[in-house]
C-alpha cells in the first residue's frame, strides 16, 4: 500500500518581514508544499521564539475537589489489567486534553481501596510516589516490598517490576510523577505486563533498599559502583522534616542561609553519586517559615508541586492561588514562581531539570515582579 502524505499549508503574508505577496511567490510555496517543504522564514517565530514559550498553563488543581473523585472511582473502576492502575491524571489546560501535566512531567493520583493489589508491571518511563496523607500501602518494588506513610517519597527506576498492595481495611490515596509525556515524545517506551498478583505480600518495617542504603552519609562498600537511579526505595518523611528544622532552626541561632531568609529547602539526591534520583526528574522539599516570601524564578524546563502542609499563597505568571494542604499546581517553563507563607508552608515539588542541565539548556533568572508590574 502506498503512504500518500498531506500537503502541508504555507501561508503566504502580507507582513513587513514578509517578502512581497506575488502570483509568482504563491507559485512558489505551492511548489513548496506539494513536496512537502516549508520556507524558514514563514516559522521563524514560532519556531525561535526569544524565549520559551510553552503550551502550559499555570493551574491548579484543589485536593479536596480531587480526593472525592478518587474515592469514586475507587467504588466504580477496578483496579486489575484494563484499568491496570487505579490513576487519574492531571490534564493541563493548554495540552489540548492529553493527560499530560506539562509538556514532559505527569502527575496523577492514585487510589487503593483495602485489599487490593495493583498488578504488577515494567515501563521505561521514570516514576514516584509521594504519600500526603495515609498509610498502609506497600510498594513492591522487584520484590522489595516498601512501606508507604506520609510525607514519604518512593522513587523508581524504569523497568523495575513494581505492583501496590493494600494491606488495611481502609483506602489510600497518594501522588504519582513521572516522565510519561517526555519519553512519548521521544518515541522510547516500552511497557511490558508482569504477574496479576503482587509477588510479595509481607509487610516489613524497613525494605531491604532501606537497610543497605538508608543511612545518611554511609555508602556500602559491598554495592559500589554508580547507578543511572537511585537503589533507595524510600525517603521517609522523619528524615525530610528533621533535615528542614535544622536548617531554620541553624539559621535562628545566626547561620547565614544561602537562600532567602525563613526558607529551607532539601533535594532527594543518589546515594551512590549525590546527583538526581532519576536521570529526568528532579525532586525537592521547600518549608517556609511563617511570613517568608521567595524571589520570583524563572527556570527553563516545568515544575509540579504539592503543598504538603500549610497554607500560602503561589503565584504563576500572572496567576495567583491561596494553597492549602494538598493542592497542586503547575509551573511552565519560564513562568515566574513566587511562594507566600502564611502561618508555615511546605512543598513537595518536582521538575524536568536534570534533562535541560544535561543537555547544557537550563536557564533560571530571578525577577523582581515590581519591574514586571506584578
Amino acid at each position: 500500500m502506498t503512504m500518500t502524505a498531506s500537503p502541508v499549508k504555507i501561508a503566504a503574508s502580507d507582513a513587513a518581514d514578509q517578502p512581497t505577496r506575488t502570483p509568482e511567490l504563491d507559485a512558489l510555496y505551492r511548489g513548496f508544499e506539494s513536496e512537502l517543504l516549508v520556507p524558514l522564514w514563514t516559522e521563524i517565530g514560532d519556531l525561535m521564539p526569544a524565549h520559551p514559550r510553552s503550551k502550559a498553563l499555570p493551574h491548579l488543581w484543589r485536593w479536596q475537589d480531587l480526593l472525592p473523585l478518587a474515592a469514586q472511582a475507587g467504588e466504580l473502576v477496578p483496579v486489575g489489567r484494563g484499568g491496570e492502575r487505579r490513576a487519574i491524571a492531571l490534564a493541563n489546560p493548554g495540552l489540548g486534553g492529553r493527560p499530560f501535566a506539562t509538556p514532559t512531567l505527569w502527575a496523577a493520583i492514585q487510589y487503593l481501596n483495602p485489599g487490593e493489589d495493583a498488578p504488577v508491571h515494567r515501563h521505561t518511563q521514570n516514576a514516584f510516589r509521594f504519600v500526603v496523607e495515609g498509610e498502609g500501602v506497600w510498594t513492591v518494588v522487584n520484590g522489595d516490598a516498601v512501606a508507604m506513610r506520609r510525607g514519604d517519597f518512593l522513587p523508581q527506576a524504569g523497568w523495575a517490576w513494581h505492583g501496590h498492595h493494600n494491606a488495611t481495611d481502609a483506602p489510600m490515596a497518594w501522588i504519582d510523577g513521572l516522565d510519561i509525556p517526555f519519553q512519548y515524545a521521544l518515541d522510547a517506551t516500552f511497557f511490558e505486563f508482569g504477574p496479576d498478583a503482587v509477588d510479595n505480600l509481607e509487610t516489613p518495617d524497613r525494605s531491604r533498599s532501606e537497610r543497605l542504603w538508608g543511612h545518611p552519609g554511609l555508602r556500602p562498600l559491598t554495592h559500589l559502583g554508580p547507578t543511572p537511579a537511585t537503589p533507595l526505595l524510600v525517603y521517609r518523611w522523619e528524615h525530610t522534616d528533621k533535615a528542614l528544622a535544622d536548617q531554620l532552626a541553624l539559621e535562628k541561632e545566626g547561620v547565614a542561609a544561602t537562600v532567602e531568609p525563613g526558607h529551607a529547602a532539601v533535594r532527594y539526591t543518589n546515594p551512590t553519586d549525590g546527583r538526581d534520583v532519576m536521570p529526568t526528574l528532579r525532586t525537592e522539599f521547600h518549608r517556609l517559615a511563617p511570613g517568608t516570601e521567595t524571589t520570583a524564578v524563572s527556570e527553563v524546563g516545568s515544575t509540579v508541586a504539592q503543598v504538603f502542609d500549610g497554607t500560602g499563597e503561589v503565584v504563576v505568571g500572572d496567576r495567583t492561588w491561596t494553597v492549602e494542604r494538598g493542592d497542586l499546581f503547575v509551573v511552565p517553563s519560564w513562568q515566574p514562581l513566587t511562594l507566600r507563607s502564611e502561618h508555615g508552608l511546605d512543598l513537595f515539588r518536582f521538575s524536568d531539570t536534570p534533562v535541560f542541565e544535561n543537555l547544557h539548556l537550563h536557564r533560571r533568572q530571578e525577577t523582581d515582579r515590581q519591574e514586571t508590574g506584578r
